[in-house]
């Protein structure tokens, strides 16, 4: 195992689900298993059950869930489908969700738990209080670097492998504000140029600007995170101290 830097490029260790899974249990949020079914023919033109199952926690509050799924037709960010999405409203008798967040595998997990440590301590998990500023504020605090051509909207950290930027949204990225003008953050790691991604991340219009840069803080610290399994494609970019 080793300690590794930069924590953008550091992946998710394989254990994304049960990481995230274990900070919303230490929050208190409840966690349910909803087992669907469906008519799947095999390869004798039988019919059997085939059992999908998602995992949903909600907090105490009912404001604010997150769901770990992987379906049969996931919603794909930069092309690696949606392992988290995160949802909150302001009050419960409101909407299904005023805003949705999305992260892919091999986001790195104490950057997503960061964001949930976030959500969790707002009283109000819909309201914003900051304005985009914020979230570039968050990453060039810490060494990233503005966009030269678009700097009130983006920032890539300074190995030029991630990116952080405000802009139209993918169809497919639900928000209550159904105007399709809206513009909210999206995010990503490319270690190597027109390779695969990494990880994405997507937050729809409405999430909250202070709640955005609490997961760009966290996605830009210097500090260290332990890591056994290293993600392909970071050779030569990462900084690595056997854990002693």
């Amino acid at each position: 195992m080793y300690w590794v830097t930069p924590r953008h490029l550091a992946g998710d260790d394989g254990i994304l689900a049960d990481q995230v899974s274990a900070t919303l249990a230490g929050l208190g949020w409840t966690r349910l298993t909803i087992v669907r079914g469906r008519q799947e023919p095999n390869p004798a033109e039988e019919e059997r059950q085939v059992l999908r199952s998602t995992v949903l926690h909600l907090s105490p509050d009912l404001l604010a869930w997150a769901q770990w799924t992987l379906a049969d037709e996931p919603l794909l960010l930069g092309e690696l489908p949606v392992a988290w999405q995160v949802s909150a409203r302001g009050h419960t008798e409101g909407p299904v969700a005023e805003w949705n967040a999305y992260f892919s595998s091999g986001v790195p997990y104490e950057v997503l738990g960061d964001f949930l440590f976030a959500l969790d301590a707002r009283p109000d998990p819909a309201s914003g209080y900051d304005g985009p500023e914020a979230v570039l504020a968050a990453l060039t605090g810490q060494g990233w670097v503005r966009d030269i051509d678009h700097p009130d909207t983006t920032a890539t950290d300074p190995g030029s492998a991630s990116s952080f930027t405000l802009c139209l949204l993918p169809p497919l990225i639900q928000d209550f504000d159904p105007r399709p003008d809206q513009m909210g953050w999206q995010a990503w790691a490319e270690p190597v140029l027109g390779a695969p991604y990494l990880w994405s991340a997507a937050f729809s219009a409405s999430v909250p600007h202070d709640l955005v840069a609490a997961f760009a803080s966290s996605l830009a610290s210097p500090i260290p995170v332990p890591r056994r399994v290293l993600p392909e494609g970071t050779e030569g970019r990462l900084t690595l101290t056997p854990l002693s």
